[in-house]
């Protein structure tokens, strides 16, 4: 007798199957807006994919003259004949990846040997695109002068001034609960940890961006006034980059007219290299990896202030 033949599923079924079945194991311990982040991402690969081919196709029909037309897309992105308008090799790296890694997990998910028709089929990745820092004397002299960010909501530009002081991603200062921010320990601080609680999960980007990172300056005084966390941004990272860099940029507060918030975290690594801060030090307050055994506790908290304190931003009190 022969087998049961198996119904055709298009990309667009399949990309639902892997969301909510094969890629589980992947968005346990995400914040709802992680989720969606997560899956708006991965979401772009196959609608361009779509696009491109003209149809939705069965995942059984696609063929590697398919996936050769979604890399000749992206190939004219990243290499325009005219040289105007580039895309960076890593929109098209990530594209193709998120498609190659759809096809594969799913044929494994029903049990199905196929040969993966986009593999192999990628961009090099030469250099990646850094967010500019804003200058340490633009900071200091144009965003941190009084007045100057008096116009933004008062979350906003406390986040704003946390950034300045503590170099921490905006989405660690959203995600920030009462019980991480420890205002009344001898050395006042924040803890960046992901959160296990299954009615407020959320991820931290890295093993290494679990860390503890002193107060100071403008930070501390802007912190005090948000014992609970920034309740207004909690989970709304693209309202909190909206209102900041819109502010910016009509405030004129960008020297170039491309720095955003999340500059504030770059020009953090500037400050820490001028104060010739331990280059060690400067991975564990930035919460980057440090590419040796690790021994010890790796420094005392009132060793990181005493450290961030040769570096500290004067201010006026009126600016927060």
């Amino acid at each position: 007798m022969g087998g049961v033949e198996r119904p055709k599923v298009k990309v667009s079924e399949a990309f639902e199957v892997y969301c909510s079945e094969i890629a589980a194991v992947e968005i346990v311990g995400k914040s709802e807006e992680q989720k969606k982040a997560w899956k708006k991402v991965k979401q772009y690969a196959v609608d361009v994919f779509i696009e491109v081919v003209g149809e939705d196709l069965p995942m059984e029909d696609i063929t590697r003259d398919h996936a050769q037309k979604m890399h000749n897309h992206f190939k004219k992105l990243i290499a325009p004949a005219d040289g105007k308008n580039k895309k960076s090799a890593s929109l098209g790296k990530r594209r193709m990846g998120d498609m190659s890694i759809l096809y594969k997990r799913y044929f494994a998910h029903v049990g199905v040997e196929k040969a993966n028709p986009f593999e192999a089929l990628t961009f090099n990745q030469k250099f990646k695109k850094r967010r500019l820092p804003f200058p340490i004397e633009w900071v200091r002299d144009v965003i941190m002068k009084p007045g100057a960010l008096a116009g933004m909501n008062d979350e906003a530009r406390h986040i704003v001034l946390v950034c300045i002081e503590t170099g921490a991603r905006p989405i660690e200062l959203r995600y920030l609960r009462a019980d991480r921010i420890r205002l009344a320990d001898k050395v006042p601080h924040i803890l960046v940890e992901p959160s296990f609680d299954p009615d407020e999960p959320h991820e931290v980007k890295t093993v290494s961006s679990v860390r503890r990172i002193p107060l100071v300056g403008v930070a501390l005084e802007a912190m005090k006034l948000h014992p609970d966390g920034f309740t207004r941004y909690r989970d709304a990272g693209n309202a909190l980059s909206g209102a900041v860099n819109s502010f910016f940029r009509e405030n004129e507060l960008q020297p170039t007219g491309k720095e955003t918030l999340y500059g504030f975290r770059h020009t953090f690594e500037d400050r820490m290299k001028e104060a010739r801060i331990d280059d060690e030090l400067r991975k564990i307050l930035m919460g980057h990896s440090i590419d040796r055994e690790q021994y010890g506790s790796g420094g005392s908290l009132k060793l990181y202030q005493e450290e961030l304190m040769k570096m500290v931003y004067p201010f006026d009190p009126s600016i927060v």
